[in-house]
């Protein structure tokens, strides 16, 4: 073989390779998904700043260094959290959060701000890396428990809200709806614990409630394709193609750990939009990541 023919041959092999991975042959699909909160790395960008620094002080000038140790804590007390990241939580029964097992791993603590402002400690119950769900306790009220749809099926085209708490410190402060539909009944590469939606989501929503137009919960918002990377694949950049955990999912996973949820009635009649929001607004809860 020739050197043209051989590098021929290696960019139709390069071109093929793409395309499997494209369609997860070649590469795991974990790779085509990004969690939406909470990982360190996804806190908003803030503005550089435009002024230059004050100069330093002149040698001779400058504060003595300490030489000696801080002293020790006092008991019973401790260093100062930072939050790291957020996500959203949604009340599944009493003083019981669900949100994602991605939006909790690592923390030192959750906090939970509840719909009156207060923000209250959480506790980690459970947690399921697989599912990617966690189940979190406070001893405060946080609200009436969202109901759960009844029925398994899903259906292509359906409507459906999101309700959470999208790049905090960016967007609003309080809590953010977006609408679409149920586009596939699996997710990527045909992960059967997921669904597909159109319904916008960012980093931050992650464990937020999915609903239906009753306002009954169908799933758990948990990851969007890494559009980026699919772009510099294929050059194509991918729109509104999000993910969230089946609530089949989030109920086996509620069940394991003897929670007991509210069922949505199957005659209850739809909502519009803005209603279905009015029901997830008191359940629903911004979460801080602290270390």
């Amino acid at each position: 073989m020739t050197s043209l023919a051989a590098a021929r041959h290696n960019n139709r092999m390069v071109q093929r390779i793409g395309l499997m991975a494209l369609f997860g042959l070649g590469l795991g699909a974990a790779a085509w998904a990004q969690p939406l909160p909470g990982a360190p790395g996804q806190i908003p960008r803030v503005a550089l700043p435009t002024e230059k620094p004050p100069p330093l002080p002149r040698q001779g000038a400058e504060a003595e260094l300490p030489r000696e140790k801080p002293p020790p804590l006092a008991p019973g007390e401790r260093a100062a959290r930072r939050a790291v990241s957020s996500g959203t939580g949604f009340v599944v029964a009493a003083r019981r959060i669900m949100t994602n097992h991605h939006v909790i791993e690592g923390c030192a603590e959750v906090a939970a701000r509840l719909p009156d402002g207060r923000e209250v400690p959480t506790r980690v119950l459970a947690s399921d890396a697989t599912r990617d769900l966690a189940l979190l306790s406070t001893e405060a009220d946080a609200g009436p428990s969202l109901p759960f749809r009844s029925a398994d099926a899903y259906r292509r085209g359906e409507g459906v809200v999101t309700y959470g708490f999208p790049l905090a410190g960016l967007l609003s402060s309080g809590p953010t709806l977006t609408t679409g539909e149920v586009s596939a009944l699996s997710g990527l590469a045909d992960n059967p614990r997921h669904i597909q939606i159109s319904a916008p989501v960012q980093s931050g929503n992650s464990g937020g409630p999915l609903l239906d137009m009753r306002g009954q919960v169908i799933g758990v918002v948990v990851s969007k394709l890494n559009a980026g990377q699919v772009a510099r694949q294929t050059g194509d950049i991918p729109q509104n193609v999000n993910f969230a955990v089946k609530h089949t999912e989030a109920l086996a996973f509620l069940l394991e750990q003897n929670v007991q949820v509210t069922q949505g009635a199957a005659n209850d009649a739809p909502r519009a939009a803005d209603a279905v929001g009015e029901v997830a607004h008191p359940s629903t809860l911004f979460l801080r990541c602290l270390k």
